[in-house]
């Protein structure tokens, strides 16, 4: 759970929040620069063309929320789904994943077309603009081995191509410190429960989406315009359909 007395209460309690008049306050800051962009290159070490329509990766960068979010608005990503990995199914649970006990990590399953954006480019979002891959164990407001930065790679052409795309960045210096970023091979992935799935979209109004998640949306639309859809693909609209 976030540390924050702001983040706590609005995750758990926003009513309170707004009735206090707080969401306005945070609405009349200039700016929302909470989450700030790096500016990376491409990744020299890509994986290989494919002709398959669908492939997927799991990305861990602190609270699930926005970097769904993120990849919700890339174009070439099918489905994005928040969920909980590195831990037992047992454990799989948002109210037991926030103890930070458990092994989990709050994830989000990417399934992207490699016909329309390669997996290294994947990778650059998520290094970019989705998270700070240089936090251990926290992003922003929230704190512990739950909101770690860690990429489950499904295969080891994609373990290879993370290794390569770390070390670049490291050996250029793109960030302030090194990046802690784990890599581990993907083992299962849970779904989180249904009232997570597409929570930016939703709940705009939230004190802790609008300051710390809707600047992740921005800096992709800023730093990758190619890229961006202004339609997010949500997870209710693929289950319906």
């Amino acid at each position: 759970m976030p540390k924050s007395i702001l983040a706590r209460a609005s995750r758990w309690s926003l009513g309170v929040l707004v009735a206090a008049g707080l969401a306005g306050a945070l609405w009349s800051m200039q700016g929302r620069a909470a989450e700030r962009a790096t500016v990376i290159p491409p990744p020299a070490t890509d994986a290989a063309a494919s002709t398959e329509e669908s492939q997927t990766v799991v990305l861990a960068g602190g609270c699930f929320w926005g970097v769904q979010a993120v990849f919700q608005h890339t174009k070439g990503v099918t489905k994005a789904v928040s969920g909980y990995a590195g831990g037992t199914k047992d454990t799989a649970r948002y109210q037991i994943v926030s103890n930070g006990t458990t092994g989990h990590a709050e994830s989000v399953q990417v399934t992207y077309d490699p016909r329309q954006i390669s997996y290294g480019r994947i990778l650059q979002i998520y290094f970019s603009v989705a998270h700070d891959p240089t936090e251990l164990n926290r992003q922003g407001p929230d704190e512990g081995t739950q909101y770690r930065s860690a990429i489950f790679f499904a295969n080891p052409e994609q373990q290879r191509v993370a290794q390569a795309y770390i070390a670049q960045l490291d050996k250029a210096g793109t960030f302030k410190q090194r990046i802690v970023t784990q890599l581990t091979k993907y083992d299962a992935f849970y779904p989180a429960e249904g009232y997570h799935q597409d929570y930016a979209t939703l709940h705009p109004e939230n004190p802790y989406i609008f300051y710390n998640d809707l600047p992740k949306v921005e800096n992709l639309k800023k730093l990758f315009p190619d890229l961006y859809r202004e339609q997010p693909v949500l997870v209710r609209a693929s289950a319906r359909s």
